[in-house]
């Protein structure tokens, strides 16, 4: 087998590890103490507010590579809630930005530790030579996901 395609089987076949590993993880974080159940669209929406304060809908959509429709609609749930606030731009009074609130503050933790939490649990049923092949690949995967966060893909369609 020719190495270019080697390699980019490998590639593709790792994609689809770290796909399915994303789904499952989103499906199976429990409810976040102190909150109402929030949706997978939503926990991501406040989780990049948490970390990008003054973000834009249309900056956040393209960062989390969906709709501007579904993300604003998530926006709106989560103003309504408390956990995320408008507010206007200081250089420019048409752009609103998004901010967290001092409840979504205060629930960041409760919610990274519920995440990581069930990533520990599962982890916690794996052999030390797979932790530790795991943990050494946490550099090199928040290296991929910044370079996804860089490159800014268009929000696809099907969403």
């Amino acid at each position: 087998m020719h190495a270019d395609h080697a390699a980019s089987t490998e590639q593709r076949e790792l994609a689809t590890v770290l796909r399915n590993l994303a789904w499952t993880i989103d499906r199976l974080v429990p409810e976040v103490a102190g909150l109402d159940p929030l949706p997978t669209t939503e926990l991501a929406v406040i989780k990049y507010v948490q970390a990008s304060p003054g973000i834009t809908v249309s900056e956040l959509a393209r960062h989390l590579g969906m709709q501007q429709s579904n993300v604003s609609a998530a926006v709106r749930d989560l103003v309504e809630r408390g956990l995320v606030a408008r507010e206007s731009s200081p250089a420019d009074r048409r752009v609103t930005r998004l901010v967290p609130t001092e409840k979504s503050l205060a629930a960041k933790d409760s919610i990274d530790t519920v995440w990581s939490g069930t990533i520990r649990a599962a982890m916690g049923r794996l052999t030390h030579e797979q932790v530790a092949a795991i943990e050494a690949a946490s550099g090199a995967l928040q290296a991929l996901d910044q370079a996804l966060h860089t490159e800014q893909p268009e929000p696809r369609a099907h969403q």
